[in-house]
Order: C-alpha cells, then structure tokens, then sequence
C-alpha cells in the first residue's frame, strides 16, 4: 500500500460512513469476502469489493482524480453512485491486469522454452572436441563457476602509464541523450538529464589525463533548442586544455545535429534520427583521424582505440560505426530496456501495445541486441547486472560465454559463436576536491555556528544555510538522500520510517534533496506525485523543524551537502527499490559518511568493497528505521564505518577506473582484426579535359593524372602513349587504390532499387529507372559532375544481365555493391572485387557453421523441409543465399535472428527479391554499411549523397531511407517489396525508425526524368 495514501484515506471514509467489519484478534480490520457477502447478503456492495481490489494496490492517477471528486461530493445518493463506478473501473482494470499478466506469462515461457533450446543446440556443437582440438589445449583444465566474475582476466596485462606513455591513442565516447556540457551540470533538470551525463563526461577527463591517450571525443547531440540554454548548441566544447596549448590533444566534447534543429526531444523520439547522428559522427571521426595522424602518425590516419556507447541508443551508434570503420567497440549500457520492459509488465498497468507505444522499449531492446553484436566489452557496474539483467537477452549467455572463452584460451574453434566479455569496472570518481579537513573533521555544527547563528552563517555555504533554515535543532546528526524524485528511489518509504521511529526523530534529522522544481504543479506526473506524497507525509506526521527539502540546488553544491551531513555525524541513505550501481554511495563514503542502501542491485558490491555501511530490504519499513538507528546511535559504529571507506575509496578513483579500463580493451583489441582502412588520396590536379569526351570511361577513369594530351603530337604518337596508358592501366588492376578518385565527384547519386514482379524475377522497371536517373542527373549537373553507385540484393551475374539492352551501361558506374552489401566491385577496374572489402566485412562471420542452421531455423513449425533451399547460384564465401518457395511458411527477420544469437551467431538476413530470396551476410555487411565504406574510402561527404529507392523493396529498404544523405522515393517503381518478413507480430515499427518530417526524405510522383528533376530542384540539389 506504500505511496497509494489517497486509497488509503478511501478505506477510512468507507469505515466511518458505517460499513460492517469484522475484527480479528490482533486488532487489524479485516473486509470479508465479495463472494461470502454475495451468499450472505444477496446484494453487491460496491465499497466491499472496492476495498477487495485495492489489495491489488491499483493507483492509477484517473482513479485518484475520480476519488478527489468524492471527496468533495456532499450528496450522499451522488457520493454512493461515484462509488460504485469507481469499483466497475477497478473491476475492469482487475480482468485487465489478469489477461496482461496471462499474455505476459505465455510470452515469456515461449521466449524461455526458445533459449533453452539455442542453449542445448550450441552446448551439444561445443560439447566434444576432436582429437585435434583436444591436443591444443590443457585437458585437466576446468571451467570456473559462472558465479565468479574475475576483475582481471590472468592472461590480461594490467595498463602501465610507464609502459604506454609515448602512445597517442584517440578514444571515441558517445552519449546521446539528454544535456551534456562540462561546467553546471544540469543533472535532475529531466530524466534525460542524469547521472548517466556526469559519469560520461568525467570519463572524458580521467581518460584524457592518462598518459598513452592524446585524445579523447565525446560525441552528444547538439541542440539550439530555445527551451535550454545556448551553450548546449556550441559544436565544440573542450573538457581539458592541451598541455601546451597547441595541438588537438585533450578531451572535447563534440557536438553532432540529429533530428529537430530548434527542439529538445526526449530520447524515446530520437530512434529515427540515429542515422543522421552516425553519419555525422563518421564524417567527424574521419577528418580526425586525418589531422591526428598529420600531428603524431606521419600522415597515416589515426584510427579510434576504442568506440565506447553509453546507453542503447549510443550503443547502436557505436556498433554502427564499429562496423563501418572496423574498430572495437565497448557499451554500457546504465539501464537496460529488457529489464523495465518486464518490470512494467509485472505491474499490469499497461499492456505490451501501450509500452511500446510510450517508450517505445520494442527499439530500444533490438539496438541494445545489436550492440552486442558488434561489442568487443561490455563494461558494468556490478555482477548483478551482468547474472539478472544482460542475461535476459538473447544476445548474451553466461554459460556459453564461458565456453567460448576456455575454448579460445586452448586454441580450438569456436565455430563461428561469439559472445560479448562482461567485465565489472565500477565508475570512477573525483575526489580531488576533497579536501584534508573534510577527511578529518570531526567536529559537529556547534563548533561552526556559535551562539550569534546570523553572524556565523555568513561563513558557511550558501546550500547550509538553505538546509539548516529547515531545522529546529541543526546540530542534530542530518540522515541524508540525495536522488531524483522518482517512485523508484522509494523516497517514501524513507520517510514513513522516519516519521514512525521516534527515537529516530529525537536523534537526527532528515534533508530529502530531491532533484530541482519551481512549480510542484508544471512537474512530470511521477515527480509532482512522489514531492506532493512527501510534503503530505511531513504534515501527517508533523515533522516540521526535522525534514528539509529544498526547492533548488546546484551541481557544484553537492559536495557542500555531503560535507553537511559528515560534520553531523550524520548517514546517507539509498533506499531505492533497485539500484543499477549507486554512484551516491561513492560520493558519500568520500567525505566520510557511513551508509545504509538496499540491498538489490549495484551497493551490494559496493559496500563489500568499503565495508562502511549497512545494507537493508528497500520494502521493509522497520529494517530502514533499525539500520538508520544503529548507525546515528552508536558512536563507534559510525567512527569504524567512516574510515573503513576512507581507507578504501580509492578503488573508486578515475586513475583505477582509467588502469582497469584500458587494460581490458587492450585485451579485447587482440582479438580484434588489426586491418584498418585506407583512404585514398585525392589527386592535387584536375582530370584533364582533353579525356573527357573519351568514350572509353575504363581509360579515362584510369589515366587521371597520368596522360596529358599535347594537341601538337601528331596522330601516331597520340595513339602510342594511349596504348601505353592503357597497358599502365591493365598492370594496375590488381590495386585497390588505384588512381581514380569518385571522391572528387559533384555528388554521388546511388540507386538502391530492384524491382521484381511476383515471382522474384527482374522487369523492365529496372532499366527505365537507371535511365531516368542519369538523365536527371546530365540535365542539373552537366557531364562527369555526378558519379554513380548501385546498391543491389542480385550477384554480380544477375547484375550484367539486368544491364543488358540498357541504354545506360553497368561501366558508367562508380561502384557495384551486390549481394545485400556483401560484395563490391568497380566497373572502372573492369568490375573488379574490392579485396579489402571483403576482409572489412569478413569479422565474426560464422562461415560454414550457420550454413545448415539458417534453413532449419528459418522454416516454421508445419514448414516442409524444401520450403527454404540453399541456391547455389548466388552464393559465396560472404553471402548465403535461400530460395523460399511460394507460400512456404518461414519465420521473418526478427525471429530468426533472435534465434540465431540465441545460439551465438552473429549475422545479418535480408529477405529480397519479393521474399523468394533469403540473403545471409556477414553482421557488418549490408547496402548502408557499404555506402558509408566508400565514403570513407573515396573522402565522400555523405551530405552530398543523394539516395534513389522505391516505396517498397528488400527487408533493408527502411535503414536506406534515413541519414545525412538526401533520398527520394520512387512512387510506383517497386510493385512486390519483402517487407512484410521484416518485423515479427511483437517487433518495432517502422514509424520508430524513420523519421516522418524529414527535409532529407522526398517522395517523387513519378520515376520519370522530370519528376526526378523537379524534386532534385525542390530540395535545392543543383550543380555549380
């Protein structure tokens, strides 16, 4: 019944208006049974089964406006008929809450039943091991625990500042959400805004003043929002000066627009406009890594160390742009969407539809996925995230991550499984500030304050004296919580305790500093609700003179409140019902306070490191108030516990944190390819014009630079040193960096377009669309000015024959991207492959080992076995390729790729050619991947890509849409798309991915030249 104390008023009107009860012999009321007074009375009594229900602790904030409208009804026929519609309500809310837990309760039995099997299919392949893989490795070897989490792995080298100073390492953070600026945090200002905001940035600091770390970014949104202040609109904003004032060294924050320019948007709004943030912040870390390396590598670019998320939507960031770059990558993730998405399930509030709908947690889950695909570490706070909360994903498994883990140690396959290393750093602090008085004194108020308090107030902080104006008797030991005004944080509870224990009142007294606010009334819902509980509570138990609360406070405060509770001799509590880490709890400890937390979730590890505090059941109203009274009462209690966690405060220091940081992403990089891109220069002079009118587009695209006509040279020798261009350039095939730079393009028009009829086969359409494409593009932009890339599902094979009869030939093409992004080649190289695209792509692809699971995973229960058959004539070592038959019963996208990393595979599925086809390709091949390749490779501006698709098409169709680049839709190109094995029943929308007002998207009436004309005109794409 905690915080529902409106229901609880409810009970006693009932009571005094005269309603039978029976008591039992403790004295306690107890209403008798719906069901007993229906045989009794032969009468329903809405205010008995009213009372029935609440049991179930409903307190949903319409039933409270209904109940302060009864209250206030004097009519008594009115007040009774209010009633009895308040009791239908609960009903229906009752039968709701039941089908909710009943659909709940067969989901996740299905979801369990789906991971024990992936778990018995990849503990029965890593089961035995072949007399081979058997000699490779330590047979008496035997696997630790799963409840044993080692800090440092044996085979890992701890980070020695000595060892790694003359390295210049360039670590990449990102954050996303909420409002990041170095000085005056505005932590509290919204449930963006957190402790999440501070963690990051100070990491920022602490890595940047390590030695080996030259440079470090944190990459956030940038917002010109008049709702918040300008400085959040800065591009850059630098965290740490470079020693000497010169150079790029240091650590800035790094500003990225995405999504609404003049709007502060929650991060549930922010999915579709991630795209852009990874463009942006690619094109960022690009012209980086080129001016770090003119500084300290000797113009070779100096590619990130590490890519590290924060957060899911940062997480997806950070895969992504792993993936295109091909560095490591680490997330941590501080709230996990699964976790919550079954907490607020289990409160039967809200349905699966309805969550989704206002978190939109279907997303947030799916990048949370994603990120462990593609994560190199995972860094948490406590063992406990990583046992009851990663473990609820399919991306992860505690058991087999193990597995896989002795197997690499004895050199034996792995068959293509891969799972993520959870590693338990806890978050630095600094404790700088702290200073020796503040570890030392002992000394209670009385000291400071004197008998002339005015006098002597005006040497205290500012923030005491807003304190101390609460209290009767300041000089009393000040218990302290410090937290958001969030339900979670179980500040009521605190509170009752309180107000309840008298002793406790007599001893202490109590400061709640509760976030920030100017109007309880202009608050979000759940903080208005808890400050509004907590001001009734303080009245119900007349604990004026003892609580303080605070209106307003400021971040730089904060050390001034914990050092008001320490020369108190006062206690800091955490009492919230779950706390992934308790960074609080460090902060306290610092200045010396002893500490009482809950005892779910991150304090646990925290005080069996500090051993300064008591740790208590956040539900149990009389352990809170025994733990409070202990510590404040007994003197020498308080004494052990403040310098057991002054003598271990330093575990939690920013250079520990830095050490234990970098020494496991040093031990990840091992594991990680050492191949890093190239880009390729751009030539200093121009392609001479005398080439331009060469109808062989291979010799123009290959002598740039190389052959310069003399109009003098007579015709046998023009025709010589033709001939040997062309030799030079035939010698040359074999390069990947050869001459030719589409990077100096106008602008890059890439056309992602396969039109299929019903049976998966290829139409006319195609043809039409690559013309009207190059004509637009010749009308707006003249000859030469606009370079041209296809982004197809088909092989190379169906590529050239789809070419066939075209007015438009396949060499006219900068590049050909086939198989869904697994494939590259380039017509001016006579349609050579991109060897280095091939090896970018080729990390933690399974190969041979998902070969047979893909078609058994794929096919439904009921499925024929030749519904999904492997179709030998487009696969390759990259890329597997399914027909499905016609009608076949197969599972989409989303299930079976839940089901593969169920199992530890890693890849990515695409259905195509109007879902006949099923493409498997490596997890960082796909169309957008590969674009965003070749804009690193060629030095391309994303921004001055401009994207043709069609209103259907492949099951990637929806992540081409979104991004810097600009696209137009093709209306009426694409009849038959795949789209509809994208998404399963339960997955995400696609309204959460892409972006509804975007200027970037534009839908073209027609795939005619003069529709695409006027739309490029429109969106003022126009040439120089």
């Amino acid at each position: 019944m905690a915080g529902n104390d409106w229901l609880n008023g409810y009970l006693e009107a009932i009571l005094d208006a005269g309603i039978n009860t029976r008591k039992t012999n403790d004295g306690k009321q107890k209403i008798a049974k719906f069901e007993e007074q229906v045989k009794e009375e032969k009468l329903f009594s809405p205010t008995k089964y009213f009372v029935e229900e609440v049991v179930s602790s409903f307190d949903e904030s319409d039933l409270h406006r209904t109940w302060v409208k009864v209250v206030a009804t004097r009519n008594t026929r009115e007040r009774s008929n209010r009633l009895e519609n308040m009791c239908w309500r609960i009903w229906h809310l009752a039968r709701k809450k039941k089908q909710i837990a009943w659909d709940d309760a067969r989901r996740l039995a299905r979801r369990r039943l789906e991971r024990e099997q992936g778990r018995h299919d990849a503990a029965e392949d890593l089961s035995e091991l072949s007399e081979g893989e058997k000699e490779k490795g330590d047979t008496n070897f035997t696997e630790p625990p799963v409840k044993q989490i080692a800090r440092i792995n044996s085979e890992m080298r701890l980070w020695s500042e000595d060892d790694n100073k003359t390295r210049h390492l360039y670590i990449v953070l990102i954050s996303m959400h909420g409002l990041v600026r170095g000085e005056n945090m505005e932590l509290g200002r919204d449930s963006d805004t957190g402790g999440q905001v501070k963690y990051v940035v100070e990491l920022a600091r602490a890595l940047a003043n390590t030695k080996g770390v030259y440079r470090v970014d944190l990459l956030t949104r940038q917002i010109t929002s008049p709702e918040v202040d300008s400085s959040y609109g800065e591009p850059n904003e630098m965290l740490i000066c470079p020693p000497d004032g010169s150079g790029s060294c240091g650590a800035y924050i790094v500003r990225l627009p995405c999504g609404p320019r003049d709007k502060y948007i929650p991060k549930e709004s922010l999915w579709p406009h991630i795209p852009e943030f990874i463009d942006g912040a690619l094109g960022h870390i690009v012209n980086m890594a080129r001016a770090l390396g003119d500084e300290v590598n000797g113009g070779k670019p100096t590619w990130p160390y590490v890519i590290h998320g924060h957060y899911a939507d940062a997480g997806e960031v950070a895969a992504q742009l792993s993936g295109a770059l091909n560095v490591p990558m680490v997330l941590t993730g501080h709230s996990l969407g699964r976790n919550k998405f079954e907490q607020l399930l289990k409160q039967g509030r809200l349905s699966r539809e309805d969550i989704n709908a206002t978190y939109k947690i279907i997303k947030r889950i799916e990048a949370e996925e994603l990120a462990l695909d593609a994560a190199e570490m995972v860094v948490t706070s406590t063992r406990q995230e990583i046992e009851e909360q990663w473990g609820l994903y399919d991306g992860f498994d505690l058991k087999l991550e193990r597995k896989l883990r002795v197997r690499r140690r004895r050199g034996v396959s792995c068959l293509g499984r891969y799972m993520p290393r959870m590693v338990v750093i806890p978050p630095g602090m600094d404790f700088s500030y702290v200073t020796v008085q503040d570890t030392e004194g002992d000394g209670d108020l009385k000291s400071l304050i004197g008998s002339d308090r005015a006098q002597s107030k005006r040497n205290l902080p500012p923030i005491w004296s807003e304190v101390m104006r609460f209290f009767t008797n300041p000089h009393k030991p000040t218990i302290l919580a410090l937290s958001r005004p969030d339900p979670k944080k179980n500040v009521t509870t605190l509170l009752k305790a309180f107000g309840e224990c008298k002793p406790l009142r007599e001893l202490a007294n109590l400061a709640l500093i509760l976030g920030n606010r100017d109007d309880i009334e202009e608050m979000p819902n759940s903080s208005s609700v808890v400050l509004t509980t907590v001001l009734k509570l303080i009245d119900r138990y007349d604990l004026y003179g003892q609580v303080a609360y605070p209106k307003h406070h400021k971040q730089s405060d904060v050390p001034d409140i914990y050092r008001l509770a320490a020369k108190t001799k006062g206690v800091f509590i955490n009492p919230a019902l779950v706390e992934p880490f308790g960074l609080t709890i460090i902060e306290a400890a610092a200045y010396g306070l002893p500490v009482v937390a809950t005892r779910n979730g991150g304090p646990v590890d925290i005080l069996k490191a500090l051993n300064n505090g008591l740790l208590v059941d956040p539900h149990d109203q009389k352990a809170i108030e025994e733990a409070l009274l202990k510590l404040v009462a007994d003197k020498n209690l308080w004494l052990e516990c403040r310098k057991n966690g002054l003598k271990n405060i330093h575990r939690f220091s920013w250079p520990e944190h830095c050490r234990n940081y970098l020494s496991h992403v040093e031990h990840s990089r091992n594991r990680h390819p050492t191949t890093r891109l190239q880009i390729v220069p751009i030539p200093e002079e121009p392609m001479s014009d005398s080439l331009k009118d060469v109808e062989d587009l291979s010799l123009r695209f290959s002598v740039d630079g190389d052959f310069k006509h003399n109009s003098e040279l007579d015709a046998a020798t023009r025709q010589r040193e033709l001939i040997e261009a062309i030799t030079k350039m035939a010698s040359s095939n074999s390069n990947a960096g050869a001459t030719y730079c589409p990077g100096r393009r106008q602008r890059l028009f890439v056309i992602a377009v396969d039109c299929y009829d019903q049976n998966g086969d290829g139409t006319q359409t195609f043809q039409e669309i690559i013309m009207s494409v190059k004509k637009a593009a010749s009308l707006g932009f003249g000859q030469g000015r606009v370079g041209f890339v296809l982004l197809t599902s088909s092989s190379l094979q169906e590529t050239v024959k789809a070419f066939k009869g075209c007015q438009v030939s396949i060499e006219e093409f900068d590049a050909v991207v086939c198989k869904s992004g697994s494939e590259m080649y380039y017509p001016w190289r006579d349609l050579a492959a991109d060897a280095d695209f091939e090896s970018h792509i080729e990390y933690r692809w399974p190969g041979e080992n998902v070969r047979s699971m893909v078609p058994r995973l794929a096919i439904l229960e009921g499925g024929a076995e030749d519904d999904i058959t492997e179709y030998g004539g487009s696969s390759s070592s990259r890329c597997y390729s399914y027909n499905v038959k016609p009608g076949a019963k197969t599972r989409r996208i989303d299930d079976l790729r839940q089901r593969l990393r169920m199992r530890g595979f890693r890849c990515n599925l695409f259905y195509t050619r109007a879902a006949s086809r099923l493409n498997v390709v490596p997890l960082f091949a796909s169309r957008v991947q590969a674009l965003r390749y070749l804009s690193v490779r060629w030095g391309t501006d994303l921004s001055k890509v401009v994207m043709f698709v069609g209103e259907k098409g492949d099951t990637d169709n929806e992540d081409l849409l979104a991004g810097l680049h600009k696209t137009l839709v093709l209306r009426g190109s694409v009849e038959y798309g795949s789209e509809k094995l994208l998404h399963s029943e339960d997955g995400f929308r696609r309204d959460d991915v892409v972006p509804q007002d975007s200027p970037n998207i534009a839908l073209v009436e027609s795939y005619q030249p003069h529709d695409i004309s006027a739309t490029l005109e429109a969106l003022r794409i126009k040439g120089l």
